[in-house]
């Protein structure tokens, strides 16, 4: 885990360095990207040099008993499934992100249709940032917000890389293969093949239908199904699962490591130094903000259900994280501004619009074996807590009093007083009082832990009821970005407390109900290519037209995901509706019709020019085709400042010029 620590600590903090630099400078340039990836570079070379190895093979037996080594061991990888999965997964990451983004004649492709929307938003952050544009920014899609509302972490990322020099197709394609190489080698770690398996061909039945016409296709990406390949349409997409991913991991790892397989004389240190724990989790809001909840999630199960060492050590290092965390998540609020979205939509997504199916077909149908599998887990594990006739049971009861408690107080304060909330409140706080009063009254032992199965799965069941219950996005079905953390923790836990238990017949028959679709999925999504993103001419036409122009002017545009304008860094009226939604814009559609008539040329349209901040129209390919009965009164009372076969750009500030003899 050394080079893991190392790489994703490069990573953590010549991001952090890159974005302190840029707020007093302000903005990045060459030398301050150097600087940024110089201080990283030397945290990730003290890192390296403070992590300890741990053990090679992950733990496949269920034993929490196991010695740390301190030197690689490479036989110990010579294990056949997990070098079968790594060229699967060699696979995956070449065709997803060699051809991530690519130049095909006059035009630049995409592999992934999924992507379309999301690798647009990301190179305009990448050159926004890149141009220099002062940090924490104004948000480049919406006039109306007033700073960026988004995690850009591995965006800011890319463009300290820009800044430097690397082409910013390069610099994607590298980015994604060496986070795909960290995710794999963190999955390794954390469950060996079983997990990385997983990883890779999560699913549930609906890519069985491969039996019927024996054709590769992603049949989990339809607008029916939920629970979609999570390396197409999340790993690839979501850039910010690059580093959210393999960091989790890393230091899921670590606290499992060191909470309970280390002795009692090691537990006070760890595997990772303090200063790079403390570093990975609370920079996370910049890069990924969902999975900074699941961990905090994980992190207070912890410090219920731990010992002593255990609840000072995270009583510690939350206490230590609140400041830095609250200014990143200050950041990509848009200095808190942002409106709070957390709503109670109990079900996840399996009501909501073409998700909607009943209960037992929805579950079924997304996740297959996998709900009665861990359902299984949890029986065998609460009844051998049961037996065990430990002290500790009563706080594991009174969590669950507690967790019960908190998400009703949250529907009543949603909803309104209702009775059945009520009921269940009055019931759990029963739960609770009677828990408390058990350990105040009998023998209780503070030094006693509960098991490590127990506490994992008690915190993957936090995770999924939270995620199940609350949305944490306009769009329910994002709420899957905390979901899969609760999958990720489960699934060392299903191999070696139920599967690793039955014959070799049966592990290969569970093995291939749960991965067949997902694995059936993940090759039909990677079959498929060549999708149009945009021509390049246009957009090097439009980057040497805007290059000009300052770096803070707004463009009026037609809002669309890959517009020059906007690929090109720059800020626009408007961007991407769907982007606006997702981001928690819901009043869009008024700053929509006052951009429509401005560029439809209504008689008014140099006030609402001046209303929606527009510094230059932007007049081309998407405006001809959307606006094409617009009378265009700039043309005769605003400067042309640059025309070719890309389009134009007008100066609202500047009268027109006379013509040149």
């Amino acid at each position: 885990m050394k080079w893991l620590c190392g790489g994703l600590t490069f990573v953590n903090c010549a991001t952090v360095c890159g974005l302190l630099l840029g707020m007093i400078r302000p903005g990045l340039n060459g030398p301050t990207a150097v600087i940024a990836l110089v201080l990283g570079m030397a945290a990730a070379v003290l890192a390296y040099l403070s992590t300890s190895q741990g053990r090679i093979e992950p733990n496949t037996s269920g034993s929490t008993n196991t010695a740390v080594e301190s030197r690689l061991n490479w036989s110990k990888y010579r294990n056949v499934w997990a070098w079968i999965l790594a060229g699967v997964f060699t696979v995956f990451a070449v065709r997803s992100f060699c051809w991530l983004l690519y130049v095909d004649a006059d035009q630049l492709r995409i592999q992934s249709p999924n992507n379309l929307g999301d690798i647009a938003l990301h190179i305009a952050h990448i050159n926004y940032f890149a141009n220099g544009v002062a940090l924490w920014p104004a948000n480049p899609i919406y006039v109306f917000s007033h700073h960026l509302r988004y995690p850009a972490g591995v965006d800011l990322f890319n463009a300290l890389l820009s800044c430097a020099h690397l082409d910013l197709i390069r610099g994607l394609v590298w980015v994604g293969l060496l986070a795909s190489v960290a995710t794999f080698y963190a999955f390794y770690r954390w469950g060996g093949a079983f997990t990385i398996a997983g990883f890779l061909f999560n699913g549930g039945i609906v890519g069985l239908q491969f039996l019927r016409d024996f054709k590769f296709v992603d049949y989990q990406d339809v607008n029916q199904i939920a629970w979609k390949s999570v390396p197409l349409t999340m790993f690839v997409t979501q850039r910010g699962l690059l580093y959210a991913i393999p960091a989790g991991l890393l230091l899921l790892w670590h606290w499992r490591e060191k909470y309970f397989r280390n002795s009692s004389t090691d537990r006070r240190a760890g595997p990772l130094p303090f200063w790079a724990e403390l570093s990975l989790y609370a920079s996370m809001p910049l890069f990924h903000l969902h999975t900074f909840v699941a961990l905090t999630i994980v992190l207070v199960c912890f410090l219920i259900l731990g010992d002593p060492i255990m609840r000072g050590h995270i009583f510690v290092l939350l206490i230590s994280a609140l400041i830095p965390a609250t200014f990143f998540t200050w950041l990509i609020t848009d200095h808190f501004h942002a409106r709070s979205v957390l709503e109670w939509h109990p079900g996840w997504v399996q009501n909501d619009d073409d998700f909607k199916q009943p209960f037992f077909r929805f579950w079924f149908l997304n996740f297959g074996i996998l709900g009665p599998l861990v359902l299984t887990t949890i029986g065998f594990s609460g009844w051998r807590v049961i037996q065990s006739r430990t002290s500790r049971q009563f706080d594991l009861i009174g969590a669950i009093g507690l967790g019960v408690s908190a998400l009703c107080v949250f529907r009543i304060w949603k909803l309104g007083f209702a009775w059945i909330p009520a009921i269940f409140l009055l019931l759990a706080v029963g739960v609770l009082s009677w828990a408390i009063y058990r350990i105040r009254s009998s023998d209780y032992d503070r030094n006693e832990k509960l098991s490590e199965e127990t506490v994992m799965l008690f915190a993957a069941m936090s995770i999924f009821v939270v995620a199940f219950f609350i949305k944490f996005a306009p769009w329910g079905w994002d709420n899957l970005k905390i979901l899969i953390w609760a999958y990720f923790l489960v699934l060392p836990l299903l191999w070696t407390s139920l599967i690793t238990e039955w014959s070799l017949p049966m592990r290969v028959a569970v093995c291939l109900a749960l991965f067949t679709s997902g694995f059936v999925s993940l090759f039909g999504g990677l079959s498929a290519g060549g999708f149009g993103f945009i021509d390049r001419a246009e957009l090097d036409g439009t980057g040497n037209a805007v290059a000009k122009l300052p770096i803070e002017a707004r463009f009026a545009t037609y809002p669309t995901y890959n517009h020059p304008v906007l690929l090109q860094g720059r800020k626009v009226a408007l961007g991407y509706l769907g982007h606006l939604w997702t981001q928690g814009f819901d009043d869009y559609g008024k700053a929509n019709e006052l951009l429509t008539q401005l560029m439809q040329g209504s008689e008014n349209w140099r006030k609402l020019a001046h209303d929606l901040q527009i510094h230059y129209i932007f007049w081309g390919r998407e405006e001809k085709q959307n606006y094409g009965a617009s009378k265009r009164p700039w043309e005769q009372t605003a400067a042309l400042v640059s025309s070719g076969n890309w389009g134009a750009i007008y100066d609202l500030d500047q009268p027109p010029r006379p013509l040149q003899p």
